[in-house]
Protein backbone atom coordinates (compact mmCIF):
# COMPACT_ATOMS: atom_id res chain seq x y z
CA UNK A 1 0.00 0.00 0.00
CA UNK A 2 1.48 3.41 -0.56
CA UNK A 3 -0.41 7.24 -0.14
CA UNK A 4 -2.00 9.07 -2.30
CA UNK A 5 0.66 11.66 -2.02
CA UNK A 6 3.11 9.19 -2.32
CA UNK A 7 1.96 7.74 -5.12
CA UNK A 8 1.61 11.30 -6.94
CA UNK A 9 5.31 12.40 -5.99
CA UNK A 10 6.75 8.86 -7.35
CA UNK A 11 4.87 9.51 -10.88
CA UNK A 12 6.25 13.41 -10.92
CA UNK A 13 9.79 11.90 -10.74
CA UNK A 14 8.87 8.73 -13.37
CA UNK A 15 7.78 11.40 -15.99
CA UNK A 16 11.38 13.34 -15.81
CA UNK A 17 9.47 16.50 -13.62
CA UNK A 18 11.93 17.67 -11.23
CA UNK A 19 10.72 21.00 -10.25
CA UNK A 20 7.02 21.43 -8.59
CA UNK A 21 5.64 25.36 -8.04
CA UNK A 22 3.83 26.33 -5.62
CA UNK A 23 3.25 27.65 -1.57
CA UNK A 24 2.57 25.54 1.18
CA UNK A 25 -0.09 25.44 3.21
CA UNK A 26 -1.72 22.53 5.35
CA UNK A 27 -4.05 21.16 2.93
CA UNK A 28 -1.34 19.96 0.79
CA UNK A 29 1.50 19.89 3.26
CA UNK A 30 1.48 15.58 2.60
CA UNK A 31 2.40 16.49 -1.26
CA UNK A 32 5.20 18.36 -0.26
CA UNK A 33 6.54 16.10 2.07
CA UNK A 34 6.19 13.40 -0.33
CA UNK A 35 7.82 15.13 -3.68
CA UNK A 36 10.74 15.83 -0.82
CA UNK A 37 11.37 11.63 -0.19
CA UNK A 38 10.78 11.24 -4.32
CA UNK A 39 13.79 13.65 -4.93
CA UNK A 40 11.33 16.42 -6.78
CA UNK A 41 12.42 19.61 -5.65
CA UNK A 42 9.36 21.34 -4.27
CA UNK A 43 10.33 25.60 -5.62
CA UNK A 44 9.07 28.27 -3.59
CA UNK A 45 7.24 30.71 -5.28
CA UNK A 46 5.83 34.03 -4.46
CA UNK A 47 2.38 33.99 -5.12
CA UNK A 48 0.52 30.97 -6.68
CA UNK A 49 -0.34 32.83 -9.79
CA UNK A 50 3.74 33.05 -9.88
CA UNK A 51 3.61 29.31 -9.06
CA UNK A 52 1.25 28.63 -11.88
CA UNK A 53 3.63 30.68 -14.36
CA UNK A 54 6.12 29.00 -13.20
CA UNK A 55 4.61 25.54 -13.95
CA UNK A 56 3.59 26.38 -17.48
CA UNK A 57 6.96 28.11 -18.57
CA UNK A 58 8.41 24.48 -17.11
CA UNK A 59 5.92 22.66 -19.74
CA UNK A 60 6.41 24.48 -22.20
CA UNK A 61 10.15 24.08 -22.27
CA UNK A 62 10.36 20.59 -21.66
CA UNK A 63 7.59 19.64 -23.78
CA UNK A 64 6.48 17.26 -20.98
CA UNK A 65 4.48 18.45 -18.33
CA UNK A 66 4.30 21.31 -15.50
CA UNK A 67 3.06 20.84 -11.97
CA UNK A 68 1.80 23.71 -9.79
CA UNK A 69 0.64 23.15 -6.42
CA UNK A 70 -2.10 25.76 -4.42
CA UNK A 71 -3.33 24.99 -0.77
CA UNK A 72 -7.17 24.96 -0.14
CA UNK A 73 -9.28 28.30 -0.67
CA UNK A 74 -7.40 31.24 -1.49
CA UNK A 75 -4.27 29.23 -2.95
CA UNK A 76 -6.35 27.51 -5.20
CA UNK A 77 -8.23 30.84 -6.27
CA UNK A 78 -4.87 32.39 -7.02
CA UNK A 79 -3.99 30.28 -9.51
CA UNK A 80 -6.95 30.50 -11.91
CA UNK A 81 -5.24 33.48 -13.79
CA UNK A 82 -2.48 31.19 -13.96
CA UNK A 83 -4.39 28.62 -15.21
CA UNK A 84 -6.29 31.17 -17.93
CA UNK A 85 -2.91 32.32 -19.62
CA UNK A 86 -1.66 28.37 -19.36
CA UNK A 87 -4.55 27.59 -21.23
CA UNK A 88 -3.87 30.78 -23.88
CA UNK A 89 -0.16 29.48 -23.95
CA UNK A 90 -1.40 25.62 -24.87
CA UNK A 91 0.60 24.23 -21.61
CA UNK A 92 0.19 21.10 -20.21
CA UNK A 93 -0.19 22.06 -16.46
CA UNK A 94 -1.17 19.64 -13.68
CA UNK A 95 -2.80 22.29 -11.25
CA UNK A 96 -3.45 20.24 -7.68
CA UNK A 97 -5.17 22.44 -5.01
CA UNK A 98 -5.91 21.28 -1.46
CA UNK A 99 -9.09 21.17 0.86
CA UNK A 100 -8.95 20.71 4.75
CA UNK A 101 -10.71 17.20 4.68
CA UNK A 102 -13.21 14.75 2.67
CA UNK A 103 -14.77 13.86 5.96
CA UNK A 104 -15.37 17.26 7.05
CA UNK A 105 -17.01 18.82 4.10
CA UNK A 106 -20.12 20.13 5.44
CA UNK A 107 -18.88 21.57 8.43
CA UNK A 108 -17.74 25.44 8.88
CA UNK A 109 -13.95 25.09 7.64
CA UNK A 110 -11.73 27.74 7.24
CA UNK A 111 -10.16 27.82 3.36
CA UNK A 112 -12.96 25.58 2.56
CA UNK A 113 -12.80 24.67 -1.05
CA UNK A 114 -15.65 22.21 -1.97
CA UNK A 115 -19.39 23.52 -2.79
CA UNK A 116 -19.73 25.20 0.86
CA UNK A 117 -17.01 27.58 0.32
CA UNK A 118 -15.29 28.64 -2.79
CA UNK A 119 -15.91 25.42 -4.88
CA UNK A 120 -12.50 25.40 -6.25
CA UNK A 121 -13.70 22.38 -8.64
CA UNK A 122 -16.25 24.35 -10.21
CA UNK A 123 -13.89 27.84 -10.78
CA UNK A 124 -11.29 26.12 -12.44
CA UNK A 125 -13.57 24.45 -15.38
CA UNK A 126 -13.40 27.70 -17.57
CA UNK A 127 -10.07 28.19 -17.10
CA UNK A 128 -9.05 24.57 -17.89
CA UNK A 129 -9.54 21.83 -19.90
CA UNK A 130 -10.63 19.51 -17.08
CA UNK A 131 -11.26 20.05 -13.36
CA UNK A 132 -12.06 17.53 -10.38
CA UNK A 133 -12.14 16.67 -6.92
CA UNK A 134 -10.73 13.10 -5.74
CA UNK A 135 -13.51 12.58 -3.22
CA UNK A 136 -12.29 9.15 -2.74
CA UNK A 137 -9.40 7.72 -2.75
CA UNK A 138 -9.50 4.75 -5.01
CA UNK A 139 -10.51 7.56 -7.52
CA UNK A 140 -7.00 8.92 -7.92
CA UNK A 141 -5.84 6.70 -10.68
CA UNK A 142 -8.64 7.35 -12.87
CA UNK A 143 -9.11 10.82 -12.32
CA UNK A 144 -5.64 11.60 -13.04
CA UNK A 145 -5.55 9.36 -16.57
CA UNK A 146 -8.34 11.35 -16.99
CA UNK A 147 -6.71 14.72 -16.30
CA UNK A 148 -3.58 14.22 -18.23
CA UNK A 149 -5.59 12.41 -21.56
CA UNK A 150 -7.50 16.25 -21.75
CA UNK A 151 -4.02 17.78 -20.98
CA UNK A 152 -2.09 16.48 -23.63
CA UNK A 153 -4.77 15.38 -26.45
CA UNK A 154 -5.66 18.36 -29.08
CA UNK A 155 -4.55 21.50 -28.14
CA UNK A 156 -2.69 21.07 -25.11
CA UNK A 157 -3.49 23.10 -22.11
CA UNK A 158 -3.80 22.90 -18.24
CA UNK A 159 -5.88 20.67 -15.77
CA UNK A 160 -7.07 20.94 -12.30
CA UNK A 161 -7.38 18.63 -9.62
CA UNK A 162 -8.74 19.46 -5.99
CA UNK A 163 -7.34 16.68 -3.40
CA UNK A 164 -8.56 16.69 0.35
CA UNK A 165 -6.05 16.64 2.88
CA UNK A 166 -7.28 13.20 4.41
CA UNK A 167 -7.04 11.68 0.77
CA UNK A 168 -4.03 12.60 -0.13
CA UNK A 169 -2.33 10.65 3.33
CA UNK A 170 -4.73 7.52 2.89
CA UNK A 171 -3.05 4.37 1.76
CA UNK A 172 -4.29 2.45 -1.36
CA UNK A 173 -3.07 -0.03 -4.08
CA UNK A 174 -0.14 1.06 -5.99
CA UNK A 175 -0.84 2.15 -9.68
CA UNK A 176 1.27 2.81 -12.73
CA UNK A 177 0.71 5.17 -15.23
CA UNK A 178 3.04 6.81 -18.10
CA UNK A 179 2.23 10.20 -19.91
CA UNK A 180 -0.24 10.03 -22.45
CA UNK A 181 1.26 9.18 -26.16
CA UNK A 182 -2.26 10.05 -27.86
CA UNK A 183 -2.63 9.28 -31.81
CA UNK A 184 -2.45 12.48 -33.94
CA UNK A 185 -4.94 13.31 -36.24
CA UNK A 186 -4.90 14.21 -39.82
CA UNK A 187 -7.42 16.39 -41.94
CA UNK A 188 -9.10 14.35 -44.70
CA UNK A 189 -9.21 17.13 -47.43
CA UNK A 190 -5.58 17.40 -47.65
CA UNK A 191 -4.94 16.26 -51.07
CA UNK A 192 -8.07 19.13 -51.68
CA UNK A 193 -5.47 21.77 -49.93
CA UNK A 194 -2.18 20.36 -51.89
CA UNK A 195 -4.40 21.23 -55.19
CA UNK A 196 -5.43 24.92 -53.78
CA UNK A 197 -1.69 25.89 -53.08
CA UNK A 198 -0.79 24.18 -56.43
CA UNK A 199 -3.89 26.85 -57.95
CA UNK A 200 -2.75 29.74 -55.71
CA UNK A 201 -1.11 32.76 -57.83
CA UNK A 202 -0.16 35.33 -54.58
CA UNK A 203 -0.83 32.87 -51.46
CA UNK A 204 0.12 34.27 -48.58
CA UNK A 205 1.05 31.88 -44.59
CA UNK A 206 0.14 34.02 -41.36
CA UNK A 207 1.14 32.06 -38.20
CA UNK A 208 0.20 31.95 -35.06
CA UNK A 209 1.48 30.22 -31.80
CA UNK A 210 0.22 26.68 -32.95
CA UNK A 211 3.07 26.17 -34.29
CA UNK A 212 4.93 26.61 -31.43
CA UNK A 213 2.73 24.30 -29.31
CA UNK A 214 3.46 21.73 -32.30
CA UNK A 215 6.63 22.33 -33.04
CA UNK A 216 5.80 22.24 -36.53
CA UNK A 217 8.84 24.93 -36.87
CA UNK A 218 10.76 22.66 -40.18
CA UNK A 219 6.82 21.76 -41.60
CA UNK A 220 6.30 25.67 -42.15
CA UNK A 221 9.49 26.23 -43.18
CA UNK A 222 8.87 23.64 -45.81
CA UNK A 223 6.05 24.43 -46.72
CA UNK A 224 6.79 27.97 -47.76
CA UNK A 225 9.77 27.46 -49.72
CA UNK A 226 8.50 24.66 -51.77
CA UNK A 227 5.37 26.81 -53.06
CA UNK A 228 8.03 29.94 -52.46
CA UNK A 229 4.62 31.22 -50.49
CA UNK A 230 5.85 34.32 -47.97
CA UNK A 231 5.33 34.30 -44.64
CA UNK A 232 4.24 36.69 -41.81
CA UNK A 233 3.75 35.92 -38.23
CA UNK A 234 1.09 36.82 -35.59
CA UNK A 235 2.24 38.43 -32.53
CA UNK A 236 2.32 34.78 -30.74
CA UNK A 237 3.67 33.63 -33.84
CA UNK A 238 7.14 35.58 -33.51
CA UNK A 239 9.77 33.13 -33.30
CA UNK A 240 8.34 30.59 -35.77
CA UNK A 241 10.11 31.58 -38.42
CA UNK A 242 13.72 33.19 -39.07
CA UNK A 243 13.88 36.62 -39.63
CA UNK A 244 16.96 36.06 -42.48
CA UNK A 245 14.60 34.03 -44.42
CA UNK A 246 13.90 35.19 -47.94
CA UNK A 247 10.03 34.68 -47.51
CA UNK A 248 9.80 36.43 -44.11
CA UNK A 249 8.04 39.53 -44.39
CA UNK A 250 7.91 40.03 -40.57
CA UNK A 251 4.87 40.17 -38.33
CA UNK A 252 1.42 41.09 -39.12
CA UNK A 253 -1.35 42.85 -36.64
CA UNK A 254 -0.14 44.72 -33.56
CA UNK A 255 4.15 45.07 -33.82
CA UNK A 256 3.23 44.40 -37.86
CA UNK A 257 6.08 45.40 -40.55
CA UNK A 258 6.04 47.74 -43.19
CA UNK A 259 6.64 45.01 -45.47
CA UNK A 260 3.55 42.77 -44.23
CA UNK A 261 1.20 45.62 -45.09
CA UNK A 262 2.73 46.26 -48.63
CA UNK A 263 2.13 43.08 -49.59
CA UNK A 264 -1.19 42.59 -48.45
CA UNK A 265 -2.11 45.93 -49.96
CA UNK A 266 -1.51 44.47 -53.33
CA UNK A 267 -3.68 41.45 -52.59
CA UNK A 268 -3.98 37.83 -52.10
CA UNK A 269 -5.70 35.60 -53.67
CA UNK A 270 -5.42 32.38 -50.51
CA UNK A 271 -4.70 32.97 -47.20
CA UNK A 272 -3.13 29.73 -45.39
CA UNK A 273 -3.65 30.25 -41.65
CA UNK A 274 -1.80 27.94 -39.36
CA UNK A 275 -2.93 27.96 -35.85
CA UNK A 276 -4.13 30.84 -34.90
CA UNK A 277 -7.36 32.10 -33.56
CA UNK A 278 -7.08 35.11 -35.67
CA UNK A 279 -7.51 37.66 -32.84
CA UNK A 280 -8.25 41.46 -33.19
CA UNK A 281 -4.74 41.65 -31.97
CA UNK A 282 -3.64 39.39 -34.75
CA UNK A 283 -5.22 41.20 -37.85
CA UNK A 284 -4.56 44.46 -37.65
CA UNK A 285 -4.02 46.40 -41.06
CA UNK A 286 -6.57 43.87 -42.65
CA UNK A 287 -9.23 45.60 -43.09
CA UNK A 288 -12.43 43.97 -45.05
CA UNK A 289 -11.29 45.49 -48.72
CA UNK A 290 -7.78 43.65 -48.35
CA UNK A 291 -9.62 39.85 -47.81
CA UNK A 292 -8.40 36.81 -49.64
CA UNK A 293 -10.14 35.41 -51.84
CA UNK A 294 -9.62 31.91 -49.72
CA UNK A 295 -8.65 30.84 -46.51
CA UNK A 296 -6.73 27.63 -45.33
CA UNK A 297 -7.15 27.46 -41.31
CA UNK A 298 -5.05 24.63 -39.93
CA UNK A 299 -6.27 24.54 -36.27
CA UNK A 300 -6.95 21.69 -33.86
CA UNK A 301 -10.21 22.38 -33.19
CA UNK A 302 -12.92 24.31 -35.22
CA UNK A 303 -14.33 27.02 -32.49
CA UNK A 304 -12.45 30.08 -34.51
CA UNK A 305 -12.62 28.97 -38.06
CA UNK A 306 -14.57 31.23 -39.79
CA UNK A 307 -15.49 33.21 -37.31
CA UNK A 308 -13.67 36.86 -38.28
CA UNK A 309 -12.87 36.82 -42.20
CA UNK A 310 -15.89 36.29 -43.96
CA UNK A 311 -14.43 34.69 -47.14
CA UNK A 312 -15.01 30.52 -48.02
CA UNK A 313 -12.64 28.88 -45.66
CA UNK A 314 -10.98 25.39 -46.18
CA UNK A 315 -11.23 24.06 -42.32
CA UNK A 316 -7.86 21.72 -41.94
CA UNK A 317 -8.43 19.71 -38.36
CA UNK A 318 -6.06 17.57 -36.43
CA UNK A 319 -2.44 17.91 -35.43
CA UNK A 320 -0.78 20.82 -37.46
CA UNK A 321 2.90 19.01 -37.56
CA UNK A 322 1.33 15.63 -38.45
CA UNK A 323 -1.30 17.60 -41.73
CA UNK A 324 1.66 19.45 -42.69
CA UNK A 325 3.80 16.98 -43.34
CA UNK A 326 1.49 14.97 -44.33
CA UNK A 327 0.77 17.54 -47.72
CA UNK A 328 4.51 17.58 -48.12
CA UNK A 329 4.82 13.93 -48.24
CA UNK A 330 2.58 14.39 -51.39
CA UNK A 331 5.07 16.77 -53.37
CA UNK A 332 8.65 16.15 -54.67
CA UNK A 333 10.95 16.94 -51.91
CA UNK A 334 12.54 19.68 -53.50
CA UNK A 335 11.75 23.30 -52.59
CA UNK A 336 10.41 24.85 -56.47
CA UNK A 337 13.13 27.75 -56.12
CA UNK A 338 16.45 28.65 -54.47
CA UNK A 339 16.17 28.85 -50.57
CA UNK A 340 18.00 32.46 -49.15
CA UNK A 341 19.23 33.75 -46.15
CA UNK A 342 20.84 36.62 -45.70
CA UNK A 343 22.62 37.83 -41.73
CA UNK A 344 20.94 40.72 -40.49
CA UNK A 345 22.33 44.12 -40.11
CA UNK A 346 20.94 46.29 -38.08
CA UNK A 347 21.89 50.54 -38.01
CA UNK A 348 21.83 51.54 -34.37
CA UNK A 349 21.04 55.01 -34.50
CA UNK A 350 21.63 56.65 -31.35
CA UNK A 351 18.61 58.26 -29.77
CA UNK A 352 17.79 59.88 -26.24
CA UNK A 353 21.74 59.32 -25.51
CA UNK A 354 22.50 60.52 -21.91
CA UNK A 355 18.74 60.86 -21.25
CA UNK A 356 16.55 57.67 -21.90
CA UNK A 357 16.92 55.65 -24.48
CA UNK A 358 14.08 55.16 -27.41
CA UNK A 359 12.77 51.71 -27.05
CA UNK A 360 13.17 51.00 -30.96
CA UNK A 361 17.31 51.45 -30.33
CA UNK A 362 16.69 49.43 -27.03
CA UNK A 363 15.62 46.18 -28.54
CA UNK A 364 18.05 46.70 -31.58
CA UNK A 365 21.01 46.37 -28.87
CA UNK A 366 19.51 43.66 -27.13
CA UNK A 367 19.39 41.87 -30.10
CA UNK A 368 23.05 42.63 -30.94
CA UNK A 369 24.25 42.04 -27.27
CA UNK A 370 22.27 38.44 -26.76
CA UNK A 371 23.42 35.23 -28.54
CA UNK A 372 21.66 34.04 -31.56
CA UNK A 373 20.42 30.97 -29.81
CA UNK A 374 18.77 33.19 -26.44
CA UNK A 375 15.35 31.93 -25.82
CA UNK A 376 13.41 35.31 -25.00
CA UNK A 377 9.76 35.05 -23.01
CA UNK A 378 8.04 38.58 -23.92
CA UNK A 379 5.35 39.71 -21.43
CA UNK A 380 2.51 41.64 -21.91
CA UNK A 381 3.10 45.51 -22.70
CA UNK A 382 4.59 47.83 -25.80
CA UNK A 383 8.06 46.55 -24.33
CA UNK A 384 7.34 42.87 -26.24
CA UNK A 385 5.29 44.62 -29.22
CA UNK A 386 8.77 47.03 -29.71
CA UNK A 387 10.42 42.93 -29.73
CA UNK A 388 7.59 41.73 -32.20
CA UNK A 389 8.88 44.56 -34.65
CA UNK A 390 12.31 45.24 -33.58
CA UNK A 391 14.02 41.67 -32.27
CA UNK A 392 15.61 39.47 -35.02
CA UNK A 393 14.77 35.78 -34.92
CA UNK A 394 17.61 33.64 -35.47
CA UNK A 395 16.62 30.58 -34.19
CA UNK A 396 13.23 28.68 -34.59
CA UNK A 397 11.47 28.70 -31.55
CA UNK A 398 13.15 31.06 -29.82
CA UNK A 399 10.73 33.73 -28.98
CA UNK A 400 7.11 33.52 -27.08
CA UNK A 401 4.47 36.10 -26.60
CA UNK A 402 0.86 35.90 -26.28
CA UNK A 403 -1.73 37.38 -27.68
CA UNK A 404 -4.68 36.11 -26.07
CA UNK A 405 -4.93 36.16 -22.83
CA UNK A 406 -2.65 38.51 -22.13
CA UNK A 407 -1.67 38.41 -17.91
CA UNK A 408 0.70 40.93 -17.20
CA UNK A 409 3.78 39.73 -15.02
CA UNK A 410 3.51 36.58 -16.77
CA UNK A 411 6.51 35.98 -18.69
CA UNK A 412 8.31 36.50 -15.08
CA UNK A 413 7.27 33.07 -14.14
CA UNK A 414 7.45 31.80 -17.22
CA UNK A 415 11.14 32.30 -18.17
CA UNK A 416 12.07 31.02 -14.37
CA UNK A 417 10.27 27.74 -15.38
CA UNK A 418 12.14 27.52 -18.23
CA UNK A 419 15.04 27.95 -17.35
CA UNK A 420 14.97 25.35 -14.54
CA UNK A 421 13.72 23.11 -17.36
CA UNK A 422 16.28 23.99 -19.83
CA UNK A 423 19.56 25.02 -17.48
CA UNK A 424 21.77 25.53 -20.46
CA UNK A 425 19.75 27.32 -22.19
CA UNK A 426 20.37 31.01 -22.39
CA UNK A 427 16.61 32.51 -21.23
CA UNK A 428 15.96 36.09 -20.94
CA UNK A 429 12.65 37.59 -19.81
CA UNK A 430 11.43 40.45 -21.62
CA UNK A 431 9.46 42.66 -19.41
CA UNK A 432 8.43 46.04 -18.40
CA UNK A 433 7.20 47.88 -15.07
CA UNK A 434 4.37 47.71 -14.71
CA UNK A 435 4.58 44.20 -14.99
CA UNK A 436 7.26 43.99 -12.80
CA UNK A 437 4.71 45.33 -10.29
CA UNK A 438 2.62 42.92 -10.84
CA UNK A 439 4.54 39.90 -10.61
CA UNK A 440 8.24 41.13 -10.06
CA UNK A 441 8.76 39.33 -6.71
CA UNK A 442 9.28 35.98 -8.50
CA UNK A 443 12.64 37.65 -9.44
CA UNK A 444 13.53 36.26 -5.82
CA UNK A 445 12.15 33.07 -6.94
CA UNK A 446 14.70 32.64 -9.50
CA UNK A 447 17.59 34.22 -6.79
CA UNK A 448 16.43 31.41 -4.66
CA UNK A 449 16.47 28.40 -7.09
CA UNK A 450 19.41 28.82 -9.22
CA UNK A 451 16.87 29.77 -12.07
CA UNK A 452 19.63 32.24 -13.76
CA UNK A 453 17.64 34.21 -16.12
CA UNK A 454 18.48 37.34 -17.43
CA UNK A 455 15.55 39.77 -16.91
CA UNK A 456 15.55 42.94 -19.04
CA UNK A 457 13.34 45.50 -17.83
CA UNK A 458 12.07 48.42 -20.06
CA UNK A 459 10.50 51.10 -17.80
CA UNK A 460 9.40 54.47 -18.84
CA UNK A 461 7.28 54.70 -15.17
CA UNK A 462 3.60 53.74 -17.23
CA UNK A 463 1.18 51.20 -18.45
CA UNK A 464 2.34 51.99 -21.61
CA UNK A 465 -0.13 50.54 -23.91
CA UNK A 466 -3.07 52.03 -21.69
CA UNK A 467 -1.98 55.25 -21.37
CA UNK A 468 -1.08 56.03 -24.85
CA UNK A 469 -4.16 54.22 -25.79
CA UNK A 470 -6.20 56.71 -23.51
CA UNK A 471 -4.52 59.45 -24.96
CA UNK A 472 -5.10 58.64 -28.60
CA UNK A 473 -9.08 57.56 -27.42
CA UNK A 474 -9.68 60.67 -25.22
CA UNK A 475 -6.94 63.03 -25.10
CA UNK A 476 -5.32 62.15 -22.03
CA UNK A 477 -4.88 59.22 -19.36
CA UNK A 478 -6.67 58.35 -16.10
CA UNK A 479 -4.84 56.15 -13.66
CA UNK A 480 -1.84 54.66 -16.38
CA UNK A 481 1.09 57.11 -14.90
CA UNK A 482 3.02 56.07 -11.92
CA UNK A 483 3.67 59.04 -9.25
CA UNK A 484 6.56 57.41 -7.51
CA UNK A 485 8.03 55.04 -10.54
CA UNK A 486 10.17 51.57 -10.01
CA UNK A 487 13.75 51.67 -9.17
CA UNK A 488 13.61 48.16 -10.94
CA UNK A 489 17.70 48.06 -10.41
CA UNK A 490 16.96 48.29 -6.74
CA UNK A 491 13.84 46.44 -6.66
CA UNK A 492 16.02 43.29 -7.72
CA UNK A 493 18.86 44.82 -5.17
CA UNK A 494 16.56 44.06 -2.48
CA UNK A 495 16.12 40.71 -3.37
CA UNK A 496 20.10 40.11 -3.48
CA UNK A 497 20.02 39.88 -7.48
CA UNK A 498 22.81 41.79 -9.42
CA UNK A 499 20.96 44.50 -11.55
CA UNK A 500 22.40 47.20 -13.78
CA UNK A 501 20.59 50.43 -14.70
CA UNK A 502 20.62 51.74 -18.04
CA UNK A 503 20.11 54.87 -20.24
CA UNK A 504 22.62 54.91 -23.12
CA UNK A 505 22.92 51.57 -25.43
CA UNK A 506 26.51 51.68 -24.80
CA UNK A 507 25.64 51.72 -21.10
CA UNK A 508 23.21 48.83 -22.16
CA UNK A 509 25.44 46.80 -24.23
CA UNK A 510 27.78 46.45 -21.64
CA UNK A 511 25.21 46.01 -19.11
CA UNK A 512 24.09 42.86 -21.02
CA UNK A 513 27.72 41.51 -21.30
CA UNK A 514 28.52 42.07 -17.50
CA UNK A 515 25.00 40.23 -17.28
CA UNK A 516 25.77 37.11 -19.14
CA UNK A 517 29.24 36.88 -17.79
CA UNK A 518 27.57 36.93 -14.12
CA UNK A 519 25.45 34.25 -15.08
CA UNK A 520 27.46 31.98 -16.75
CA UNK A 521 30.08 32.39 -13.45
CA UNK A 522 27.62 32.14 -10.89
CA UNK A 523 24.01 30.16 -11.99
CA UNK A 524 22.25 33.20 -10.76
CA UNK A 525 20.30 35.68 -12.60
CA UNK A 526 20.60 39.26 -13.19
CA UNK A 527 18.42 42.15 -14.01
CA UNK A 528 18.97 44.80 -16.59
CA UNK A 529 16.86 48.25 -16.12
CA UNK A 530 16.56 50.21 -19.21
CA UNK A 531 15.27 53.61 -18.63
CA UNK A 532 13.46 54.39 -21.65
CA UNK A 533 11.46 57.63 -23.62
CA UNK A 534 8.28 58.01 -21.66
CA UNK A 535 6.90 59.77 -24.74
CA UNK A 536 7.80 57.35 -27.82
CA UNK A 537 4.64 55.70 -29.51
CA UNK A 538 4.72 52.38 -29.46
CA UNK A 539 3.50 50.29 -32.47
CA UNK A 540 0.32 49.20 -31.14
CA UNK A 541 -1.84 51.86 -32.03
CA UNK A 542 -3.17 50.16 -35.00
CA UNK A 543 -6.08 48.71 -32.72
CA UNK A 544 -9.21 49.94 -32.94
Amino acid sequence: MESCASLLARHFKKWGIDHIFGIPGKAIAPLIFATDKHDVEFVLSKHESGAGYNAAGYAMQNRKLGVALGTSGPGGTNLLTAAGQAKASNAPVLIITGHPSMRDTGKAMGQDSSMFGTDLQEMFKPVTKFSARVERSDLLEIYLRHALEHAYSGVKGPVHLNIPFDILIEEIEPFDIDLPELPTLVSPNLLDVRDKLNDATRPLILVGKGVHSSNAYEELQRLSEHWRIPVMTTPGGKGTFLSSHELSLGGLGLGGTDESKAYIAEGVDTLVVIGSKLSDMSIVGLTQELYPDHLIHFDHEPTFIGKTIGVPTTPVLGDIRANLRFILDQVDADPVGETVEEPLEQEIEDTHEGDRMSAVTTLQVVRQSLPDDAIVYGDDGSHSFYGIRYYDIKRRGSFFFDDVFGAMGHAIGYSIGAKLASPNETIVCLVGDGCMFMHGAEISTAQNYDSAVLFIVLNNGRLDMVEKGMRKMIGKSIGAVYDAPLDASLFAKSMGLTSYKTRSKDELSHAISEALAHIAATNKPAVVEVLVDENETPPTMGRQ
